[in-house]
């Protein structure tokens, strides 16, 4: 397991002006990623090093995003003013977290602006809309060059993650220790005070560290 990459859902003012003040801290481009038909969202891009990137989200008016959990998830956190929804970390073989999660994982897919089909399957999302300091879990079933890291140049990198939570809770949950999960990160684990889950993350920019 790795660190694929941050969701972050857009607040009351839109997918605009959330993605554009995101560009103004980091002070990269963004880039626009398309929609999820399958979740009714839609979301931009900040492709980061590492192979890593940043997803700003929203939801459509479409009936997809009352129906699908991913939607259910970003419309909530939007309706709550937005920000950190959560983190998603990528596998090679989905199989073993299908058997220890008792279900079968969700096909999904985003139509690129280009025409291009990106498809994966993901699992976990119900854990992470009860519990937001849990990830949820993607396998790509796209060649490598086709990944969201790989839409544009990546001019920043993510240097660290706090999360309200417990890395015990979240290793039970993953069967695997989150240290190796998030073994390019310095994560910093806080108590919740209310909400768990992505507190702030900080990254390297070509203007210096921000946090977000």
């Amino acid at each position: 397991m790795h660190l694929d990459h941050l969701s972050f859902a857009a607040g009351p003012d839109g997918l605009d002006a959330t993605t554009a003040r995101l560009a103004d801290l980091l002070g990269v481009p963004w880039f626009d990623g398309g929609v999820h038909p399958r979740f009714g969202t839609l979301n931009r891009l900040f492709p980061l090093r590492g192979g890593q990137y940043v997803e700003v989200v929203a939801v459509l008016d479409h009936p997809a995003s009352d129906k699908a959990p991913f939607g259910q998830a970003v419309r909530a956190r939007s309706d709550m003013g937005g920000g950190w929804l959560g983190w998603v970390v990528r596998v090679d073989d989905m199989a073993p977290v299908e058997k220890r999660m008792g279900r079968h994982a969700v096909p999904g897919n985003r139509r690129r602006p280009d025409g291009f089909n990106l498809r994966w399957r993901q699992i976990g999302v119900r854990g992470t809309q009860a519990d937001p300091q849990l990830p949820f879990v993607v396998q790509w079933d796209v060649d490598a060059d086709e990944h969201p890291s790989r839409v544009g140049p990546a001019q920043a990198g993510l240097v660290s993650l706090e999360i309200a939570g417990d890395p015990g809770r979240v290793t039970d949950y993953l069967g695997e220790s989150v240290l190796e999960a998030l073994e390019d990160v310095d994560v910093q684990w806080v108590a919740p005070n209310g909400i768990p889950g992505i507190v702030a993350a900080t990254f390297a920019t070509p203007d210096g560290d921000v946090r977000v």
